[in-house]
């Protein structure tokens, strides 16, 4: 007679183990950068996480997410750091400025003093961020539009002096144009990379994760050429 216990594998049943995840083609580092405020902890973890907390306590100098995706049939493991906006942590932030091949700068479109700063946060991506960095400015709480105090014209005006920054305006409230806003800036990384960079450095030395950095780079020289004046 047949044996009792568990049931034969069918025909078409595998008796493999799973495979590991495909491991990531490209790493790289984005940080995000603005006033206190402005929502740069919840468009990042909106982003990474898809939740949003209504009082985020402010950030203590710097802390960071890891989200990967999928472009241009490629897997790309993200490093996103969120850096306080408070002037006294720009000794500690500043050192993640050179490592960086995105930026993102947000203000918040309620608060014109956030608006008003953004040309100090420039003066320390020139003196700090890669020239090859992507930039993209962001203006966060577009769910408030009642108490808007920056027109979209403002914003996509400065974003205009700037060679090569891309605009946009987001809610991370909403979960608005937040995907938009990381996926559009790793294409321009992508789309800036030489051939040869791409096959041969991207994979191994932008962004070493293992383990994953605990301490800041030392902090880079001063960049001889800015951006803008």
């Amino acid at each position: 007679g047949s044996a009792a216990g568990s049931p034969a594998l069918s025909r078409g049943q595998s008796r493999r183990r799973k495979q590991p995840p495909r491991p990531a083609d490209f790493k790289l580092q984005v940080i995000i950068i603005g006033s206190r405020g402005v929502g740069k902890t919840s468009l990042m973890e909106r982003f990474t996480d898809d939740t949003f907390c209504e009082a985020c306590k402010s950030t203590v100098g710097v802390d960071f997410k890891i989200k990967t995706v999928e472009l241009r049939g490629k897997k790309i493991r993200l490093q996103i750091w969120d850096t306080a906006g408070q002037e006294r942590f720009n000794s500690i932030t500043s050192a993640y400025y050179r490592s960086a091949k995105g930026i993102i700068l947000v203000y918040d479109i309620t608060k014109k003093e956030t608006f008003d700063d953004l040309p100090k946060w420039m003066k320390m991506i020139d003196k700090y961020a890669s020239e090859d960095a992507e930039l993209l400015l962001v203006g966060n709480k577009l769910d408030c539009e009642a108490d808007r105090e920056i027109t979209r014209q403002q914003g996509e005006k400065f974003a205009q002096q700037i060679t090569g920054m891309r605009f946009c305006e987001a809610s991370a409230k909403d979960n608005f144009n937040v995907d938009e806003i990381f996926l559009k800036l790793v294409d321009d990384i992508l789309k800036k990379m030489p051939l040869d960079v791409i096959r041969n450095e991207l994979s191994n030395s932008i962004l070493s994760l293992q383990p994953e950095p605990e301490i800041p780079p030392e902090l880079p020289p001063p960049r001889p050429h800015v951006r803008c004046c």
